[in-house]
């Protein structure tokens, strides 16, 4: 009996990968904190409150309303690690590892008193994701031990609406008693990965230094050091001196601006600034403005009493003079840097909300910007004979198209935040093509700008930048029409937001059609949740079991069921990467009846006659939760995707369920089994 319970408990897949407790701190007479701890297996994460709404399910607290407390603010979490999830399209926020979320309320009650209410979050980890299911929690609170204060006397803010969302997953426990305080983490991102992610940015700003070089503010700089420096001394040693303080100078300057930027605002107002759309709409504003200085309508110069203070002080000599002719490059140089660095800053706030990116921004592209100065004025005689001349009008031109193009960015995000739909996916398609079809026709001396040479002939480089750019353009053009466009996806608005997507389209006929053979769309029938729930393009189903079932019974072949969710990345993985397979296509849509049960849609609420009660005695009232209750009763699973072929009678036709995986040839596998104990 015991090796048989032993193999009964291997054998269970019930994943619960988190240990919650719960505690509560005294913090004064009057105040309390709640505090949540949760310690998840290695391997898995659950998503912060503040996820975006477009990504996956966020834990959520709600808590139950009582005269006995009140709740001051919302409830708190440590920093979260923030990566940007191409199947998602958008920055997902998770936590890893042990987590702690604090909740401060104030007592009401002189009694001791319990505050209630419920949780729910979604794990996932490399090969799996456990769908929701609401959690209860209750503290035990000791009553208020003096007169409370007046009520004008404590701020109490506005619960945000991530305590009231829909999202979950098991936990360990429905109700835990008060357990001893436990320290908070302070980050629940890696060491190590946020060390990585910082020497990225570092390269990366290093690379927009010296990309600089070649703009047109900073460009015109270079025969004004290699003459300074080649005049100052005939000293060589003094000469490299100068060329060293001076190169540090540069790199000085920018990484005091850096540190100012970051003491100034810190990491929550940079990502203000990357998401709010007050700021996004000034980086609009700021970008259109430098774009039509670049095309020649004005120009944009730093105050002449800075730049000529900085001369006066470049004449006197000495180590000051370096110093002061570095000064004068950064001034003249804004106009090209600022915009550039300016994005820079505001796509990394957006995507990291580490207190050090700035300094180390500023820090990587003081560094690259001073590089080839630094060398040119160690060795000012190698490019005596370089001059400027038409190309850097050229040069100017190509950046105000640039500048133009990527300041839609901006425009974009404000337009996404206050649903102004302003700027959807094809408008926003559309601009970028007539804007680097310009650019391609600009590069091929079809448009002349204020400034430009007479162009006899086309060089071989402008030939294939045009290319390149005209390439661009027939790339982006299937896009209007709702291709993906993965190499530039972090650039577009969502896909949600295009009017007109060949592929819904397609996907809407082919509800209307069952792709089995012989069958007419008379043959499914009405399909009940067809209208709010799809099946990916290019294939059909149903989305309720028992009309699979009756349907199954009807054409005699095997159901082929997915245990999947609307949020679920890895399920929509296995979509792309192995139902595409023509093998796998053709025998899904052929020899099986296809069922999508979604375990995470709660929105749809089921008549009372389907409701279902759970072995806790819960009602379970929706689709979801219903779904998710027959996939961990049945089958004893509860992540997705999962998939699980049986007859029209119930019975189970493979050995094995089938799990996250890409092996298309193990998928194949999978599906021939279960049509071959189907007959």
């Amino acid at each position: 009996m015991l090796v048989l319970s032993l193999a009964l408990m291997a054998t269970a897949q019930i994943q619960d990968p988190v240990k919650w407790s719960f505690s509560v701190k005294d913090l004064n007479e009057t105040e309390s904190e709640l505090v949540f701890t949760a310690q998840l297996d290695q391997g898995w994460h659950l998503y912060s409150q503040h996820t975006d709404p477009n990504g996956p399910f966020p834990i959520a607290f709600e808590f139950t309303p009582s005269a006995d407390y009140k709740r001051i603010g919302g409830v708190s979490e440590p920093k979260p690690h923030e990566e940007f999830d191409k199947d998602f399209n958008c920055t997902v926020r998770s936590f890893e590892g042990r987590v702690v979320f604090r909740q401060k309320i104030l007592r009401k009650s002189e009694k001791d008193f319990k505050v209630k209410g419920t949780y729910s979050y979604q794990l996932c980890n490399n090969g799996s994701c456990i769908a929701p299911d609401d959690r209860d929690f209750t503290f035990s609170v000791k009553g208020a031990k003096a007169q409370l204060p007046a009520q004008g006397n404590i701020a109490e803010e506005q619960e945000p609406a991530a305590d009231t969302a829909v999202a979950s997953a098991q936990a360990s426990e429905d109700t835990l008693a008060a357990a001893p305080q436990a320290p908070a983490d302070t980050d629940s991102a890696q060491p190590e990965e946020k060390h990585q992610s910082l020497i990225v940015v570092f390269l990366l700003a290093l690379l927009g230094g010296l990309l600089t070089m070649f703009t047109p503010c900073v460009f015109p700089m270079i025969p004004m050091t290699v003459n300074f420096f080649m005049n100052s001394t005939d000293n060589k040693r003094a000469s490299r001196r100068q060329a060293w303080f001076f190169g540090l100078s540069i790199v000085f300057l920018f990484a005091v601006l850096g540190a100012i930027l970051t003491l100034i605002f810190g990491p929550e107002a940079l990502y203000f600034i990357g998401t709010h759309w007050v700021p996004n709409l000034i980086f609009f504003v700021i970008f259109l403005i430098f774009s039509l200085s670049f095309f020649g309508l004005f120009e944009i110069k730093m105050p002449e009493k800075w730049i000529n203070k900085s001369d006066e002080q470049a004449d006197k000599g000495g180590l000051l003079a370096p110093f002061f002719i570095a000064l004068t490059t950064v001034l003249v140089s804004f106009s090209c840097t600022g915009p550039i660095l300016g994005a820079a800053l505001v796509s990394l706030s957006t995507s990291t909300t580490d207190r050090w990116v700035s300094l180390i921004t500023m820090l990587g592209f003081g560094i690259g910007f001073a590089a080839p100065f630094t060398l040119l004025a160690m060795f000012p005689s190698v490019l005596k004979n370089m001059k400027s001349g038409g190309w850097l009008n050229t040069v100017k031109v190509v950046f105000a198209f640039l500048e133009l193009a990527f300041g839609l960015k901006f425009l974009s995000m404000a337009d996404l935040y206050c649903n102004w739909h302003l700027l959807d996916r094809e408008t926003y398609l559309a601009l970028w093509i007539v804007i680097f079809g310009l650019m391609g026709l600009y590069l091929l001396g079809k448009l002349k700008f204020k400034g430009d040479e007479d162009l006899p002939h086309i060089g071989v480089v402008r030939l294939f930048l045009a290319i390149i750019d005209l390439a661009f353009v027939v790339y982006m053009i299937p896009g209007l029409w709702g291709a993906p466009l993965k190499a530039i996806s972090g650039f577009l608005p969502p896909m949600h937001t295009q009017d007109f997507n060949i592929e819904r389209t397609v996907e809407e006929h082919a509800s209307t059609i069952a792709v089995q053979p012989g069958a007419t769309p008379d043959d499914l029938g009405p399909r009940k949740y067809a209208d709010k729930l799809h099946m990916p393009t290019g294939f059909n189903g149903f989305f309720d079991l028992e009309e699979a079932k009756t349907y199954a019974k009807k054409v005699n072949k095997p159901i082929f069921i997915d245990f999947t969710g609307k949020t679920c990345a890895n399920c929509r993985e296995m979509e792309h990467y192995v139902w595409t397979d023509e093998e796998v296509k053709e025998i899904l849509t052929t020899k099986y009846v296809m069922c999508g049960l979604y375990v995470d849609e709660n929105t749809i609420d089921l008549p009372e006659s389907e409701w279902v009660t759970d072995n806790n005695g819960r009602v379970l009232k929706t689709l979801g939760r219903r779904n998710l209750y027959y996939e961990k009763s049945m089958y004893n699973m509860n992540a997705q995707p999962y998939y699980v072929i049986i007859n029209a009678d119930g019975q189970v036709l493979t050995k094995e369920n089938y799990k996250y995986d890409r092996d298309v040839q193990k998928f194949i596998a999978f599906l021939n089994e279960g049509l071959s104990n189907m007959k």
